[in-house]
């Protein structure tokens, strides 16, 4: 399936939308999910954690996540944008990024997870 057993780090700030991505991302067969609410937990994770994949709300609790983004390209881990807003509202360094508006659903995270891993959809 899309997510093939991959770790997950989800930032997420809204508990509802961070429980039901979680049980998407195990519908997908993704292993591990590793959610980060706060935007100093998301810069520890990724800096730090051992995950394949991240999916990152834009703007979480009022601060954009740009800088997580920044950390996870720099280590060459791939990443998903999700937004109440459309993707044109990203900043230009990150427009062509994959993003998912909100609400998505579970076949769109599928083929953005194989999307991003390099994997067909499953």
């Amino acid at each position: 399936m899309a997510g093939g057993g991959r770790r997950v780090l989800l930032v997420e700030d809204e508990t509802l939308i961070a429980m039901l991505v979680e049980d998407l991302l195990h519908d997908l067969d993704c292993e591990d999910v590793l959610t980060a609410s706060r935007i100093d937990q998301a810069i520890v994770a990724a800096k730090s954690a051992a995950v394949d994949v991240a999916i990152l709300d834009v703007n979480l609790a009022g601060t954009l996540t740009y800088p997580v983004a920044d950390i996870l390209r720099a280590r060459g881990i791939p990443f998903i944008f999700v937004t109440g807003y459309t993707a044109a509202a990203l900043i230009p360094e990150y427009a062509k990024c994959p993003t998912l508006q909100k609400p998505f659903r579970r076949d769109d995270l599928g083929a953005a997870l194989s999307s991003v891993l390099g994997a067909r959809p499953g």
